[in-house]
Parts: structure tokens; C-alpha cells; sequence
């Protein structure tokens, strides 16, 4: 999936909430018609309309940028190869009936994606949700396993169920939480922190510079042919990383979209 496509799906969504809202409006008028007969009961079909326009208008707008992208990545050339080579990702959420998280190269191709998993292959609890980490090719390279209530616990896998590691999330007050990583044998790595009041969570370990950081708002301006939205939010991980260390801290993501949201 290229990023045209995101915008173009996104545009469909909206369509079919257009054409979803005036059903309940064609039966509140049907419905007077031919059995209530009271033409107050059609003031009842104002919001549904109004709904239904705008849900319309953003659908339009989402396939002008749909195909202005569309052009414009005509020109881009691939980039990247691989998920864990990229400097930067752009992270879109597609809220649906099974919500996914896509990251995208800067050039506008799909990197890789983050939904939930329900196949075989990783001991489920009662209680644990799994997510898994695509490939651009559809391959499962990694996998978040979510725990417990009070203290949410992510822990990581590698394709192979190997485990990496674990995200914590330990609640101390109403506004605050604690969140840090720790490796394979519960030793800490480091703290995630961020604001309260927009997107910018950080990885802060012993390295002068942070591990990772998501932030909305930074998008660099040669990026927007490809992202017209400037407040999408960028994913970075240190390149000098390794694929396991860039998947282990990769879990604080699944809290921010998948828990937090």
C-alpha cells in the first residue's frame, strides 16, 4: 500500500459514513409519510443530514489529495528496502473494525504495519491481546504481547518467539504514569517520557541522544508532495540500533495507539 492509497481508503471510509447517515434519515422521513404524518418529526433528520454532507465533503477532499499524491509519487524513486534501515517512518492509524497502524518510508511507500494478531504460533493468555509487526510483504517480524490492568506490560518477541524484552507502564497518580523498557532478564534500559499536551514521547537511555522519539508536528516540509498533512507523526530510532534493540523499543507505539487511544 502507498500513501495515495492510505488517503484513498481514508476517502472510502468517509463515503460510506456519508451514505451510512441517511438511513436513519430516509426512515424518519418514510416513516412520517406513511404512518406518523407529523411534519415536526422531520426536524429529526437535520443532524443526520448535516452529518451525512460533511462526512461527503471530507471524502472529496481525501481523493483530491488521493490523486495529487498519486502524481506526485510517480516521480519518487524506493528508497529503503527494508522497515529497520529507515532513519524515520511516518506513522498513519487506520481506524477501522480491525484498526492498523502503517509506517511509511519518507518516499512514500508502505514500511511496514501493525495490527492485531490472532493466529497460531504465540501462547495467548485470557487476558493478553497480541499484536504483530508486518513486514511491507505481509511477513510477521515481530510481536507484542499486551498484559495486565493496573501495570500494562508489552511484552516483545522476534519472528522467531524469541523474547527481546518488555515495555511497563505503571500508574501514579491520575495525571502520571511511569513508563520504561527492560531487557530479557528485567534489567532496565531506559525511561519513555513526553508531554501531556502533544505528541512527543521520547526514549531517554544512558546515550546522549534519545533511542527513539514519536512526535507530531516536526514533519519536514520536503515530505509534504507525499504527507499533506504536517501533523503526521514521525517515528525515529537511532540508526546504530540493532533490529531487536529497534523492535524492543518499537513497543512503546503499541501503548500510545493501541492502549492510550
Amino acid at each position: 500500500m502507498k500513501i495515495n492509497e492510505y488517503y484513498r481508503d481514508t476517502a472510502n471510509l468517509n463515503l460510506n459514513g456519508s451514505i451510512a447517515a441517511l438511513v436513519p434519515a430516509i426512515i424518519i422521513v418514510a416513516g412520517n409519510l406513511f404512518f406518523i404524518k407529523n411534519n415536526e418529526i422531520m426536524i429529526l433528520m437535520i443532524p443526520f443530514l448535516i452529518y451525512s454532507l460533511i462526512c461527503f465533503q471530507i471524502s472529496l477532499f481525501r481523493m483530491r489529495q488521493s490523486l495529487s499524491i498519486d502524481r506526485n509519487l510517480m516521480n519518487s524513486e524506493r528508497s529503503f528496502q527494508s522497515l529497520f534501515e529507515a532513519r524515520h517512518l511516518l506513522v498513519l492509524f487506520l481506524n477501522t473494525k480491525s484498526s492498523r497502524l502503517l509506517l511509511y518510508f519518507p518516499d512514500g511507500h508502505l514500511a511496514g504495519m501493525i495490527e492485531r494478531f490472532y493466529g497460531k504460533g504465540v501462547k495467548k493468555l485470557s487476558h493478553s491481546k497480541i499484536f504483530a509487526l508486518y513486514h511491507m510483504d505481509n511477513e510477521a517480524i515481530g510481536y507484542f504481547k499486551v498484559s495486565g490492568r493496573k501495570v500494562i506490560k508489552i511484552d516483545v518477541f522476534d519472528h522467531n518467539r524469541q523474547y527481546l524484552g518488555r515495555f511497563e507502564k505503571r500508574k501514579l497518580d491520575w495525571r502520571t504514569n511511569k513508563k520504561k523498557l527492560l531487557d530479557p532478564k528485567g534489567r532496565y534500559i531506559g525511561a519513555i517520557e513526553g508531554s501531556s499536551t502533544f505528541m512527543d514521547e521520547q526514549i531517554i537511555t544512558s546515550n546522549p541522544l534519545p533511542d527513539g522519539r514519536l512526535r507530531r508536528g516536526w514533519m519536514p516540509i520536503e515530505w509534504s508532495p507525499l504527507f499533506p498533512e504536517p501533523n503526521t507523526p514521525v517515528l525515529s530510532l537511532r540508526e546504530t540500533l540493532s533490529e531487536q534493540d529497534k523492535l524492543l523499543r518499537m513497543s512503546f507505539i503499541i501503548n500510545e495507539y493501541f492502549i492510550e487511544r
